[in-house]
C-alpha cells in the first residue's frame, strides 16, 4: 500500500501575528491608511488609529470599529504636545510597537495652487513639517518603543523627482520626504529599524481632492501606465503588509512605487 504523507502547511509570507502598529491618516474610508489598515489587520495585527479632530473622528471611527482597534486617539501634529500623547499612550498600554504608518500630507491651498517661484516661506514651511518633519519626530519617538526592531512607513508620489502639473509645492515636500527616508534608515538599520516611502500613482482620496484637476492627473496616469490602469488603496496596502513584515526585514530605504509602471515611462 502506498501511503501519501499529508502536505506541509508553510506559514503565509506576510504575517503579522503579534505585530503592533500604528496608523496615522485614516481620514475616511477611501484613504490610503485605510487600505493599508485592512491589509494589516488582515494578516493579523493589532492596530493604533488617529484621528485630526473631533469633526474628523466621525469619519474615522466606524473603520477603527470595523478594524478591532482598541486605541482611537487624537492627533494633530501641529499641535504641540498630541504626537508625543500618542506615543506616551502607546508605551503605556503596549509596551512596544513594531511599525507605524505616516500617509499625512498637508499645504496651505494659496501656496499649493500657485507657482513654487510663489509660494510663501510660511506655506512651504508648513508643508514640510506636516508632510516630512513630523515623520522624523515620529520616527524618533517610536525608536525607544521599537525594542525588536520595526519598520516606518510614509508616503510619497512621483512628482518628488519629475515635475507634475498642478503638484507644485508638494513636489519640493516629496522630495524631501523621500531623502528622509533614506537617511532614517541608515541611522535607524542598527536597531533593526526599517524605514521606506511608497509611492503611489494618483489615487482619489480627500487628500488629492485638494490638487488642482486632479482628475486630469488620473486620466492620463491610466493612459500613460503600461499597465493600462491605477492602484488603489488595497495594492498599496498590500505592498505595505508585505514591508512590515519579517518576509521583508533586509529591505529598507527604498521608495517603492506601486502606479502600473508608470514611473517608467517618460
Amino acid at each position: 500500500m502506498t501511503s501519501h504523507a499529508s502536505p506541509v502547511l508553510l506559514d503565509p509570507i506576510v504575517d503579522l501575528r503579534g505585530k503592533r502598529g500604528l496608523i496615522v491618516g485614516i481620514a475616511n474610508a477611501q484613504s490610503i491608511a485605510t487600505g493599508c489598515a485592512r491589509a494589516f489587520k488582515t494578516a493579523g495585527a493589532e492596530l493604533a488609529v488617529t484621528y485630526l479632530n473631533e469633526k474628523s473622528r466621525t469619519y474615522v471611527e466606524p473603520i477603527a470599529e470595523e478594524l478591532g482597534c482598541n486605541l482611537l486617539l487624537p492627533m494633530d501634529v501641529r499641535i504641540a504636545g498630541q504626537t508625543e500623547a500618542v506615543f506616551d499612550t502607546l508605551r503605556e498600554k503596549w509596551g512596544r510597537l513594531d511599525f507605524v504608518l505616516h500617509a499625512i500630507a498637508f499645504a496651505p491651498k494659496e501656496d499649493l495652487h500657485g507657482r513654487v517661484t510663489d509660494c510663501s516661506a510660511e506655506g512651504f514651511a508648513l508643508a514640510m513639517d506636516v508632510s516630512c518633519h513630523s515623520f522624523i519626530r515620529m520616527a524618533k519617538l517610536a525608536e525607544p518603543l521599537m525594542t525588536e526592531g520595526g519598520c516606518l512607513l510614509s508616503m510619497s508620489f512621483y512628482g518628488s523627482d519629475r515635475v507634475v502639473e498642478h503638484y507644485n509645492l508638494m513636489g519640493p515636500v516629496k522630495a524631501a520626504l523621500e531623502s528622509t527616508t533614506r537617511y532614517l534608515a541608515a541611522e535607524l538599520g542598527p536597531q533593526g529599524i526599517r524605514v521606506h516611502a511608497i509611492s503611489p500613482g494618483p489615487i482619489r482620496t480627500r487628500a488629492a481632492s485638494g490638487i488642482d484637476r486632479f482628475d486630469e492627473l488620473m486620466e492620463r496616469a491610466a493612459v500613460l501606465a503600461p499597465a493600462h490602469q491605477l492602484a488603489d488603496i488595497s495594492d498599496v496596502g498590500n505592498l505595505a503588509a508585505f514591508l512590515v513584515s519579517p518576509a521583508a526585514k533586509l529591505i529598507t530605504g527604498t521608495v517603492i512605487p506601486v502606479d502600473g509602471g508608470q514611473h517608467l515611462m517618460a
